[in-house]
């Protein structure tokens, strides 16, 4: 079992969002799934990933996104040294 900082994931999630067929479909199981905020958070550590994996800088990414230099920095450790999920999706985005 795979676990998520010291606990063991639930994979139902997982499963259920590799469910969804659409961005409609995507959009709506997140928009009941978290909090404005919470999607908002995630769209811009998103956004900040994308714009260093083009090599922009801190103080570019700081002025476009609004992200917090913590966030940047945050989000900079997992593309170096995460589990490789972003360059999966930057991979996939590349060959269509």
């Amino acid at each position: 079992m795979v676990k998520i900082g010291k606990k063991e994931k639930n994979g139902e999630l997982y499963k259920a969002i590799l469910l969804l067929k659409n961005e409609e479909e995507c959009y709506n199981f997140f928009q009941d799934l978290c909090t404005v905020s919470e999607l908002r958070s995630m769209e811009q550590r998103f956004e900040v990933a994308t714009l260093l994996h083009e090599g922009l800088i801190y103080n570019d990414i700081l002025e476009r996104t609004g992200a917090s230099s913590a966030t940047i920095s945050r989000v900079n450790r997992s593309l170096s040294y995460g589990a490789g999920g972003y360059e999966v999706i930057f991979d996939r985005q590349k060959k269509k």
